[in-house]
């Protein structure tokens, strides 16, 4: 079968792979569609998670290895250890795979296991005509979600998880950094947790009328000035509740600072290239404080019920479809040279 593999930064092929082997507690999913995450393109650019001589110890898997985390598809091979389960259910991947069995595991936070490994950087991925995913993993689509909006559910989770870790509330003020799929998705769950208004950051205008159109209720361009004093002045000097950097630079960790009003939350979704520095009286003297947050826990039956539902539009994400063979030059090196255009790209593993 065909499989993109990353062999090092800005190295990635569609190679010939053998077939997916099943074993105790994995099952194997055809892939229909899989999605780029502007992960995929950070560590196409590199580095980022992937190490590449160290093997994850819990799935054994180092450099070749198959990109992709985010995907729908269908079970053609179970083990048979989930009876809610059969082949032919259509389903998306929960991209965690834990040990089971380290403290964090064992208290219910497997996103935090000290074995982690992530589908797509430490076990092969989706970005494939078929993978293997943990059983346990596994959540069935239902008939109100399609194929191709099944591929989003995983970052639709990270939202849902990172809206819950900034303990979003009803009335709060909400201001989030960056109108790229996390951001946009963090508005639209912002908004069914309750939140009174939701403000959105963005430097490029077509972002900024996507996050119009999805229901923000004002968007604040970073060229017109501060974007602290401009939220200050649309809040009668009061600031945001949570704040929600989704952009993972200095520039939008010091903007989601400056955003929350004292005593109010910074909540970090985007993933850091290099270290930031963090004004600490930022934090100490205005009593704000700052919550991490790594993918999910559980998570994904929110997602799939907000999308079910409508609450959550999310095919206005999708930007372009493409085909499997094309990734690199269609999908990757597009989200590079035209950010303002995508939110996500996603990929017809059909099409090899």
């Amino acid at each position: 079968m065909k499989a993109l593999r990353f062999h090092g930064h800005r190295d990635v092929r569609l190679e010939e792979v053998e077939e997916p082997r099943p074993s105790a507690g994995w099952s194997i999913v055809a892939v229909d569609w899989a999605s780029i995450c502007a992960s995929d393109v950070k560590e196409y650019l590199g580095p980022l998670y992937i190490r590449p001589h160290r093997p994850n110890p819990i799935t054994g898997v180092s450099v070749p290895v198959t990109l992709g985390h985010e995907f729908s598809g269908r079970i053609v091979q179970t083990d048979g250890s989930r009876p809610d389960l059969r082949v032919g259910d259509r389903v998306t991947v929960d991209g965690c795979i834990s040990c089971g069995v380290c403290w964090y595991c064992r208290h219910g936070n497997y996103v935090l296991c000290d074995r982690l490994a992530i589908l797509g950087f430490d076990a092969h991925g989706g970005f494939a005509e078929r993978v293997a995913v943990p059983t346990s993993s596994l959540h069935r689509l239902p008939d109100a979600i399609s194929d191709e909006v099944g591929a989003l559910i995983e970052p639709l989770s990270v939202v849902v998880h990172a809206v819950r870790r900034g303990r979003v509330a009803a009335g709060d003020v909400v201001a989030i950094v960056g109108a790229g799929m996390i951001g946009l998705g963090a508005l639209q769950v912002a908004r069914t947790a309750g939140a009174a208004a939701v403000y959105v950051v963005e430097r490029l205008p077509e972002r900024r009328e996507r996050a119009r159109r999805l229901g923000a209720t004002a968007v604040i361009d970073p060229e017109l000035g501060p974007p602290g004093e401009q939220l200050l002045e649309l809040t009668a000097g009061y600031g945001a509740d949570v704040a929600f950097d989704c952009a993972g630079t200095q520039d939008s960790l010091d903007t989601a600072l400056d955003l929350a009003r004292k005593g109010g939350r910074v909540t970090i979704v985007g993933v850091f290239k290099t270290a930031p520095v963090v004004d600490m009286n930022k934090v100490v003297l205005q009593e704000r404080e700052i919550v991490g947050c790594l993918a999910y826990v559980d998570d994904f039956p929110r997602a799939i019920s907000l999308v079910a539902d409508g609450r959550v539009d999310a095919g206005a994400l999708i930007t372009d479809r493409i085909a499997l063979r094309d990734i690199v030059e269609q999908g990757l090196q597009r989200l590079i040279d035209e950010p303002d255009r995508h939110v996500r790209i996603i990929v017809d593993a059909h099409q090899v």
